[in-house]
């Protein structure tokens, strides 16, 4: 039994030598991560960072597992669940971000990329992978380290020393007896910083968390201004094949290879930098109809084939759009303006902390290098002493200007990738085109629901109704008891009637919607579900009747969504105006997975609403929650009553 604590404490010593073994492994895998996020983003190769990314998650995972097995310290794995993969619409295409891709792979790539780069715990990862070579090594090596230590000290001076036998062998016990512990501490470092993000972290983790993310997106945005080099080389190569020497052929897969960078960047100024920016193209043309010859006419052409009449119009659709000439033109001014207002920051922040670093190395080394950041420093400020305010300060100015030329960058995007005057009057038109084919489409399918309805309901209770009347007429005198039956039969029969009439009523214009408006109908509503339901609602006025009509059936039909297809427990419906725009998010617990593209009821509600200028967007990934967002523009008009 006096064996079992030197075999634990053997046990741990085993496992810190291993565990320092793979602080070492850790500090390779960080080296990898830095060259691949380095290369990555500074050159423009964003396959590479996911890659490496992907790659070390199996470090971390055993990192994980051997704090739970060894340190009896478990750690979750805190991984938001993979993508699934992209499913095509009824066209056979795969929509992802308003475009649709012919080939499931680059959907499925994209998705793979926003899933590596926006889960917080690869974040955790990094910073784990750039700790623990220290500290990892240092809590698992340093029990081995006195073992070692004391093991060699006492047989190296036995001879010489009375003391060195007893002082080797308290190393070795202290070692040993240390060993258990910083076992157990390893295990609790590791799930410090591997653990799932607590939901409210503090101030400082949130401050350097949106500092790392900032500067990562700066570097993606540097790498994609100087991968425009080589494409507007490419561009001016085929403006000269093509206005120059007439080889028109190359203009159009130059012109559309260009339009998916300024697209990019439009989605990634949006997204990053808070700047939106629309789409500025014009609508693709379609072909024009035959002709009674058999011709194709195109301008003032003549084509007699299909083919040649199309690349006619697919040549003059690009290259009579403004929208092409401002991407050449932004191609070649951003790997110049947006390229070194993106590269301040960085370099501010990297040559500052680098201006601290190298110094501090070299003192410690105890040389004194020449062409150095001191000497550098020393020749600015007539000192290398002035490393050390001059590089907080350079960093400072770093880490102060990043969000801000994030934001610059956004608006510079805008300003040559917006679109212009005549592109949004002819998206408007296209807009307005679609909107009042949906309108109509919408109306027509009411009417008929409701001929439907008013047919098999209401009518055919009617038609029954004056038929028993012709009975109870013809029996009245003959048989009074069967005459008392039929009108009770009628008077039943009548009465449902009236109920569906009532219903049908309700259908196309609910009373309450009318009386009360909307913010008191959609709380009738949510006390009629199944599903506890929670409703806030901040409304100052009333929107337009056609408004509120289409927002509260909209309402509805998610509300019956989530009770028959959601299995959700609850649900929650938030109403606003804020910006000219009525605001109303619908939430549930349920299982998730709504997918527009496959018909789920989004698509008629996007068309109710379009109608009006509206957005529908949603959030649902497999497993929930499902949140689904509703914005209108309008106008309220002054507050009436309303119920509390």
């Amino acid at each position: 039994m006096a064996l079992d604590p030197i075999r634990r404490c053997g046990l741990a010593l085993l496992r810190g030598l291993a565990l320092a073994g793979l602080g070492v492994a850790t500090a390779v895998s960080f080296v990898v991560h830095l060259a691949f996020l380095v290369v990555g983003f500074g050159l423009g190769l964003l396959v590479l960072p996911p890659l490496a990314i992907r790659a070390g998650r199996p470090v971390t995972n055993l990192a994980r597992r051997l704090a739970g097995t060894w340190s009896g310290v478990p750690v979750e794995v805190p991984y938001q669940p993979r993508p699934a993969p992209p499913a095509p619409d009824a066209e056979g295409h795969y929509p992802r971000d308003n475009r649709l891709y012919r080939r499931p792979w680059v959907p499925a790539a994209l998705n793979w990329f926003d899933w590596l780069l926006g889960d917080p715990a690869t974040y955790r990862d990094l910073a784990w992978l750039a700790l623990n070579p220290v500290v990892g090594t240092l809590l698992g090596g340093a029990p081995a380290a006195l073992v070692g230590v004391g093991l060699w000290y006492a047989a190296s001076r036995a001879g010489t020393d009375w003391w060195a036998l007893p002082a080797g062998l308290a190393a070795v016990a202290a070692g040993l007896a240390l060993a258990p512990g910083l076992v157990l501490l390893h295990g609790r470092w590791t799930r410090l910083l591997l653990r799932p993000p607590r939901p409210e972290p503090g101030r400082l983790r949130v401050w350097y968390a949106r500092l790392l993310v900032t500067l990562l997106r700066l570097l993606c945005l540097l790498g994609l201004s100087l991968l425009a080099l080589p494409l507007a080389a490419l561009g001016a190569l085929g403006l000269l094949l093509g206005y120059g020497l007439g080889i028109v052929a190359v203009l159009p897969p130059l012109i559309e290879n260009v339009r998916h960078l300024a697209e990019l960047r439009r989605r990634l100024a949006g997204r990053w930098s808070g700047v939106e920016v629309p789409s500025p193209y014009l609508p693709r043309p379609e072909l024009p109809p035959r002709r009674p010859d058999g011709r194709y006419r195109v301008g003032a052409h003549l084509y007699r084939t299909e083919r040649w009449a199309g690349y006619h119009l697919r040549l003059r659709w690009l290259t009579r759009d403004g929208a092409t000439w401002r991407d050449l033109v932004w191609l070649l001014l951003d790997p110049v303006v947006g390229g070194l207002m993106l590269a301040v920051p960085l370099a501010a922040l990297g040559y500052g902390l680098f201006g601290l670093a190298v110094p501090r190395f070299w003192m410690l080394l105890g040389v004194t290098p020449e062409g150095d950041a001191a000497a550098w420093y020393a020749a600015v400020a007539g000192s290398g002493a002035a490393a050390i305010p001059v590089g907080l300060a350079l960093a400072a100015f770093g880490v102060f200007a990043a969000p801000r030329v994030l934001r610059g960058n956004g608006r510079w995007v805008r300003l040559l990738l917006a679109p212009t005057a005549r592109a949004r009057l002819a998206l408007r038109v296209r807009r307005l085109t679609e909107t009042r084919a949906d309108a109509t489409a919408a109306q027509a399918a009411e009417l008929r629901r409701i001929e439907r309805d008013l047919h098999d309901g209401a009518q055919a209770r009617l038609i029954a109704m004056g038929i028993n009347l012709g009975h109870v007429e013809y029996l009245l005198d003959r048989d009074p008891a069967a005459a008392r039956a039929l009108l009770a039969e009628t008077r039943e029969a009548s009465a449902k009637a009236l109920a569906e009439l009532r219903d049908l009523v309700r259908g196309i214009h609910p009373p309450v919607l009318a009386e009360r408006g909307l913010a008191d109908a959609i709380r009738a509503l949510a006390l009629d579900l199944p599903v506890r339901t929670e409703v806030g609602i901040e409304l100052p006025g009333r929107a337009e009747p056609p408004i509120e009509s289409a927002v509260y059936f909209a309402v509805s039909e998610l509300l019956t969504n989530v009770v028959k297809h959601a299995q959700a427990e609850r649900a929650a419906v938030e109403l606003r105006y804020v910006d000219g725009r009525l605001r109303v998010v619908v939430r549930d617990d349920g299982r998730g997975g709504v997918d527009p593209a496959r018909g789920s009821g989004v698509r008629g509600i996007e068309r109710r609403l379009g109608t009006f200028d509206g957005v529908v967007e949603v959030s649902s990934p497999p497993g929930g929650p499902t949140v689904v967002t509703l914005e209108v523009p309008c106008a309220l008009s002054s507050p009436r009553t309303s119920t509390s």
